[in-house]
């Protein structure tokens, strides 16, 4: 193994996870499978209409890469704001836990709590969501230094990051200047949407793309096969990757493309997937290994996480997954 660290930089979330009917959603405000900011005190109280204890896990985009990257034995590091209360200590231990360095956290001044996220996964699978982001909205660009980026290989950026004014500029650029190279993870199609303009600047100074479909449509249009939704995003970036599903993921580095199958598993819960398939790509990638080798790594997490009920897969499943995933 290479002798890289990889940081992640986004929102530290704890994810509280519920297993609920579709009448419960019915019941609720919003559409099925939607995201919307609410208050600490509304996620409490659907987690009590739900009459479920939930299960509570470390979450966020670029956070459940960067576990994943740990639990694979990379050196890992994360820059993102958790509360001064003891959700922020649960998050910040688990990561400990797992080998992870702690010492980018920043611990928010205000009285702003841990983020949280409620899933609410349907029998079907799909996730709907309400989140509260707290403390995470009190990282900003005083926070990172080009000290904060000592001894760091790579940077993993989600996508949701580009709405902190001036944060992922900032960070692109002093990766720049210190030869470090960097991911970018699309997120979601509304961030496509609303950020498509700056993208196609900040683009330009990402080495790694990644897009699922929806956001590769949003970028690119969804007139475009995917070969030239790939060729479009490598205008940009020199490595692009677009998730498919279960159809697997096609992957453009320079002038090689090539198109990887989706390992086919029993589908529980689809959260973190995406990220997970990220840090199987990042691990292989970042140690030397092709794109096809890499691209299978990406596989074999992406379906190890969507068997279970959140993004936390057990250590057991971790110790199979390492005897396959190995540099």
């Amino acid at each position: 193994m290479k002798n890289i660290k990889i940081l992640g930089l986004g929102s530290p979330i704890l994810d509280l996870l519920v297993n609920i009917d579709d009448s419960f959603i019915d019941s609720i405000d919003g559409d099925k499978g939607g995201m919307a900011l609410v208050s600490s005190d509304e996620i409490s109280s659907l987690v009590k209409k739900s009459g479920q204890e939930p299960q509570i896990v470390p979450g966020g985009s670029a956070a459940n890469t960067i576990f994943g990257l740990s639990e694979l034995g990379a050196q890992t590091a994360i820059l993102g704001c958790v509360g001064n209360d003891e959700n922020g200590k649960f998050y910040t231990d688990a990561y400990k836990e797992i080998g992870g360095d702690a010492d980018l956290f920043k611990v928010t001044k205000s009285d702003a709590s841990t983020a949280q996220c409620l899933s609410l996964i349907t029998p079907d699978s799909e996730r709907t969501m309400r989140t509260d982001l707290g403390a995470a909205t009190d990282m900003g660009v005083d926070d990172i230094t080009a000290e904060s980026l000592k001894g760091i290989s790579h940077i993993h950026i989600e996508g949701y990051a580009l709405f902190a004014p001036g944060l992922v500029p900032h960070i692109l650029e002093l990766a720049k200047c210190a030869n470090i190279t960097t991911s970018l993870d699309l997120a979601s199609f509304e961030v496509v949407n609303a950020m498509k303009d700056s993208l196609k600047t900040l683009l330009n100074d990402v080495t790694i793309v990644f897009a699922n479909e929806d956001e590769a449509n949003a970028f690119c249009g969804d007139d475009k096969s995917v070969e030239e939704q790939a060729g479009i995003l490598s205008e940009y970036c020199s490595t692009v990757v677009i998730k498919l599903g279960k159809k697997g993921s096609f992957i453009k580095n320079g002038d090689e493309e090539v198109a990887i199958c989706a390992n086919t598993v029993q589908a529980v819960d689809t959260t973190g997937a995406g990220d997970l398939w990220q840090a199987g790509f990042l691990f292989g990638f970042l140690n030397g290994k092709s794109i096809q080798e890499a691209g299978d790594f990406g596989s074999i997490l992406g379906a190890a996480v969507v068997e279970i009920i959140g993004a936390k897969i057990s250590d057991t499943k971790w110790k199979e997954i390492k005897q396959t995933v190995k540099i």
